[in-house]
């Protein structure tokens, strides 16, 4: 009884946490479990393979464990895995590009190894 008791509150502290985590008003640079989708402008670009992607409808939902951030494209856009921002930092700068993050937008000008990503979206 007291197991079972034990798991509908974990199950509930999960849930809390992903809702939380998902909020449209949650900055993700403040958190250390983000989940969000972004929606508008994407771009991906390949040169050797002449891969050329645009759409003025897509979506990235980034995904943030700790300090780690992922950005999955839609519109079959490879994802940009292993970013890493501190906490509270929401603008990358560095050799490869630059990627800004907070609860309302998303900007990526992002290259590497050749393969070059774009994203203007909005939560």
């Amino acid at each position: 009884m007291m197991k079972t008791i034990s798991n509908y509150i974990g199950i509930i502290l999960l849930i809390a946490t992903v809702t939380i985590s998902c909020s449209k008003d949650n900055d993700p640079t403040d958190d250390n479990l983000f989940v969000g989708t972004y929606n508008g402008s994407i771009s991906y670009s390949e040169p050797e393979s002449e891969t050329n992607i645009t759409t003025e409808d897509g979506r990235v939902t980034v995904v943030k464990v700790g300090d780690n951030y992922r950005f999955d494209f839609s519109n079959g856009i490879p994802s940009i895995n292993g970013i890493t921002m501190e906490k509270n930092q929401n603008i990358l700068i560095n050799s490869s590009g630059s990627i800004k993050i907070d609860e309302g937008e998303l900007l990526i000008t992002y290259t590497e190894e050749g393969e070059t990503w774009g994203a203007d979206c909005s939560r």
